[in-house]
C-alpha cells in the first residue's frame, strides 16, 4: 500500500460516498423498483468513489478504517474489504477477516460484496487458503467467490455440500444449482434434510434447478405449513417451476390462509393474469397488503411506474389507516383504478425490466434448459459517463 500526498477532505467524501452507494445497491439489486440502468447509474458512481480510494493508499486505509470504529456496519465492512482485496494486503485482509467474524451473518454478506466488486486475479491468491481454513466463516467467504465469479469448483464441491458448517453448505448449494451440477443430485437430496430451514430451502431450490422440480415440491408444501415466514421465497420458487393452471389451484390456499396471504399477495403478478386487476386494485385499500399489492403490481405489468402517477412515497396520503405503514412507494388504489380505466395499461408505455424481473427471469431461463448455467443477473452495466 502506498504513502502519498492526499486531500484528507475529498478521500472522506469517497469513503462516505462508497460506503452509502453500496449499502443503496444491496438493498435495491434484487428489488422491483430500479433496473439494470438505474443499478449501472449506481455501480458507475461507486466505482468512481472507489478508485479514488484505491489510489489513495494509506490515507483511504486509514479514513475508513476510523470510519470503521465508529459505524460497525456491514457498509464500512464492505469498504475495508474492497481496499484490502485491492491491495492484496494480508494484514488488511486479516483484519477484515476477523471484523467479519464479530458482524457474524451481516459481516459474511458485507465481505461477500467486496469480493463480488473485486477482480478474479486480486483474490486468487486467497481463494484456495479460505476454502481450506479451520474457520467456517472463511470456508463460506471463499464458496462466495466461486459462485460470484462464475467458478466451477469440479470434485471439491461435493466436499463443500458436506462441510461441517451449515452456511458453507448453504453457499455450495446456490453454486450447485448455478453451475447445474447434476453429478452432486444425492448431496443436495441430504440437505434437504437438514436441521436449518434456510438449508433446506436452498437444497429444494437446488434440486429444481437440477431438473428435480417435481420431487423438491413436497417440501415447498411441508415449508409453507411449518415456516410461514420463508413464504414469499416459497411461494415464488413454487410458481415458478409449476405449470400455470396448477400454480394458480396452488397460489389459491395461500391467499386464503392468514399466515401466509401477504406474501401470497406479494406474487400473485407471478400468475401473469391481467384478470386479477380488480381484485389487486381491492388489496390496495388494506393497510395490510397494500405494499404486497404494489410488488405484485410491478410483476404483472413491466412498465417503469416511475413514469406514472400510481405510487406515493408519502403513506399519509392514503388516509389515516397508512400513516403507521412504514414500507414504501405505496399504489394509490383511486391512482391505480383510474390509470387501469383509461387505457392507460402496458401497451402505452415502453417496457421496463426491474432487477426482481432480471433475476425471476435468469431463473426461467435457467429451469427451461438444464443445460445452461444461471445467469448472473446482477452483473454490473457500465452505462454512458454522460446518462
Amino acid at each position: 500500500m502506498q504513502r502519498i500526498a492526499t486531500i484528507p477532505a475529498i478521500i472522506e467524501q469517497h469513503v462516505e460516498d462508497a460506503a452509502f452507494l453500496w449499502h443503496r445497491r444491496s438493498r435495491e439489486i434484487d428489488g422491483p423498483v430500479m433496473g439494470a440502468f438505474d443499478i449501472g447509474r449506481i455501480d458507475q458512481r461507486l466505482d468512481a468513489n472507489l478508485d479514488g480510494l484505491f489510489a489513495a493508499g494509506q490515507a483511504a486505509w486509514d479514513l475508513a478504517s476510523a470510519r470503521f470504529a465508529d459505524y460497525q456496519e456491514p457498509p464500512e465492512l464492505f469498504l475495508l474489504g474492497a481496499l484490502a482485496f485491492e491491495w492484496q494486503s494480508t494484514p488488511e485482509i486479516k483484519f477484515v477477516l476477523e471484523s467479519a467474524g464479530r458482524l457474524g451473518k451481516s459481516g459474511l454478506s458485507a465481505l461477500s460484496g467486496a469480493v463480488a466488486r473485486s477482480s478474479p486475479g486480486k483474490l486468487e491468491p486467497f481463494v484456495a487458503r479460505w476454502l481450506d481454513s479451520t474457520v467456517a466463516m472463511e470456508r463460506a467467504l471463499g464458496v462466495g467467490a466461486l459462485h460470484h465469479h462464475g467458478v466451477n469448483p469440479g470434485p471439491r464441491l461435493t466436499g463443500l455440500l458436506t462441510d461441517r458448517d451449515a452456511e458453507v453448505r448453504r453457499r455450495a448449494l446456490k453454486l450447485a444449482g448455478a453451475r447445474r451440477r447434476r453429478d452432486v443430485i444425492a448431496e443436495v437430496w441430504v440437505c434437504l434434510e437438514a436441521r436449518s430451514v434456510e438449508e433446506r430451502l436452498e437444497a429444494a431450490v437446488a434440486a429444481c434447478l437440477l431438473g428435480e422440480a417435481r420431487l423438491a415440491h413436497p417440501m415447498f408444501d411441508k415449508m409453507m405449513a411449518s415456516n410461514p415466514e420463508l413464504a414469499g421465497a416459497v411461494i415464488e420458487i413454487r410458481l415458478l417451476t409449476t405449470p400455470s393452471i396448477a400454480a394458480r389451484s396452488w397460489w389459491q390456499q395461500f391467499v386464503s390462509t392468514a399466515a401466509t396471504r401477504e406474501a401470497a399477495v406479494a406474487a400473485s403478478g407471478l400468475l401473469g393474469d391481467m384478470a386479477i386487476m380488480p381484485w389487486l386494485i381491492e388489496r390496495m385499500q388494506s393497510p395490510e397488503l397494500g405494499y404486497a399489492a404494489g410488488l405484485a403490481l410491478r410483476d404483472l405489468i413491466e412498465i417503469d411506474f416511475n413514469d406514472t402517477d400510481v405510487f406515493v412515497t408519502d403513506p399519509a396520503k392514503l388516509g389515516p389507516k397508512f400513516e403507521t405503514i412504514e414500507a414504501t412507494p405505496l399504489p394509490c388504489p383511486s391512482r391505480a383504478q383510474a390509470w387501469w380505466d383509461n387505457g392507460r395499461g402496458p401497451a402505452r408505455f415502453g417496457k421496463f425490466q426491474s432487477m426482481r424481473r432480471l433475476k425471476l427471469d435468469a431463473m426461467k431461463g435457467a429451469l427451461a434448459n438444464a443445460e445452461i448455467a444461471l445467469t448472473n443477473w446482477r452483473r454490473s452495466r457500465p452505462i454512458p459517463a454522460w446518462m
